[in-house]
């Protein structure tokens, strides 16, 4: 069994994680179950109080891992009392052993948890491809079950215990009120590498005591997803294993709310899409060897669904990437992404800024560009790339760090 590694933090973490407040009806554990590697927590356990409801998004990879099977067939019963999750195995291409694992997992935190097993939620995430030894969780998850708690120690626990090649935890908490009454949202997330979400990051749980019914959540979990995980990339790469839920445990006791446009869920719908792209803004800032932070804006595009696919091949281009990570105002590689993308362009219209610099206009170098000002620009920790196509009203915005030579010495030795 390997040791840990321990990578260098991120430039671009934050200075501090947020203390994360308690939210009723959820309670935390995490252990060493030696999945992967000694040394280091890889199970978080949550238990969930009776009346919890579940929400879900998940991959649209065609090779799913078989955690992401069982949680989209236990969604429809939507009731939740455990979760379960494993770093350092995905259990994703494992055939036969990987659902036996799943049904193994789910049958020993049910019996933990006192509930059915279809009140169970799991997901894992690591190596693709090798069996998960699902028998190592015999008597850990018991044993959380016993001492699961609640406070800013053990979500920052849990947020660490799903860490692969992330080099911080990735937390954040809101507050909303819903028809007067004041509820919690806290979420936790992970990923850094294989992130091209077609729904989700690689693992994202967000929980609630507000009191909501399943096709509500789904509602406002669905729609918020679009707007934040599934406008971060990395590399390209959509996870066989993105999972992304959202637990309430009502009790918070506000007035039932049976319409997700319902005007006393705003304030909640608001703070939950904030929660969810900050969460998802944090993937990006800890992307494999990162040390720029990119927010990809396209305007002027026939519809935002055209402005979102050119706004994606510019920052899923390794060319676009490598230029931000050299500092290098290559606006040409913008040009190229913006030409690739197969959507409505006209060269001639086309006008591109570097934060505020303005580099190209009208299909050619901006008249006044500056090779000193876009330079300054792409010497900054954070950057933006703006383009205007001129053609309509559509528009978007992603976020993607830059490529540098660390991605692929990580991913080079990710076996190893």
């Amino acid at each position: 069994m390997s040791s840990a590694k321990s990578p260098p933090v991120s430039p671009l973490a934050p200075a501090a994680s947020p203390d994360l407040p308690p939210v009723p009806g959820v309670r935390i554990a995490t252990a060493q179950a030696g999945i992967r590697y000694s040394g280091r927590t890889d199970v978080l356990y949550v238990a969930l109080e009776p009346g919890t409801r579940a929400a879900g998004v998940f991959t649209r990879s065609k090779c799913p891992s078989a955690p992401v099977d069982w949680c989209r067939e236990a969604l429809a019963d939507g009731a939740a009392r455990a979760l379960v999750v494993n770093s350092g195995n995905a259990n994703a291409f494992t055939g036969r052993l990987g659902r036996e694992a799943v049904a193994r997992t789910v049958a020993i935190a049910s019996q933990a948890a006192g509930c059915g097993a279809r009140e169970v939620y799991v997901a894992s995430t690591g190596v693709i491809g090798e069996p998960l030894p699902a028998e190592r969780f015999e008597g850990v998850l018991a044993e959380c079950a016993a001492r699961a708690e609640d406070g800013p120690a053990a979500w920052d626990a849990a947020a660490r215990a799903i860490m692969t090649t992330d080099t911080f935890p990735k937390l954040a908490t809101r507050t909303a009120e819903i028809d007067g009454v004041s509820v919690t949202i806290n979420g936790i997330a992970k990923g850094a590498g294989m992130i091209a979400p077609d729904m989700a990051t690689m693992l994202s749980f967000v929980f609630t005591d507000a009191a909501l019914p399943q096709d509500v959540l789904q509602a406002l979990l669905s729609a918020g997803t679009k707007t934040s995980f599934n406008c971060v990339t990395v590399d390209g790469d959509t996870s066989t294993s993105d999972t992304l839920m959202l637990f309430a445990t009502g009790r918070a006791g506000n007035a039932a709310v049976s319409d997700p446009a319902d005007p006393r869920l705003s304030a909640f719908r608001v703070a939950l899409e904030s929660l969810l792209v900050e969460l998802a803004q944090l993937v990006a800032k800890d992307g494999e060897g990162a040390r720029k932070f990119v927010t990809v804006r396209v305007t002027g595009a026939e519809s935002d669904a055209s402005a979102h696919r050119i706004a994606m091949a510019i920052a899923n281009s390794p060319l676009v990437k490598t230029a931000v990570a050299g500092e290098d105002a290559n606006w040409g590689r913008v040009v190229m992404a913006v030409g690739k993308a197969g959507e409505p362009a006209d060269r001639d219209r086309l006008a591109i800024w570097f934060g505020d610099v303005r580099v190209a206009v009208e299909g050619a170098r901006d008249p006044a560009y500056s090779e000193a000002a876009a330079s300054a620009v792409m010497r900054a920790p954070e950057i933006g790339i703006r383009v205007d196509l001129g053609l309509g009203d559509g528009a978007a915005r992603v976020w993607t760090c830059d490529l540098t030579k660390a991605y692929v010495e990580i991913n080079g030795d990710y076996r190893s």
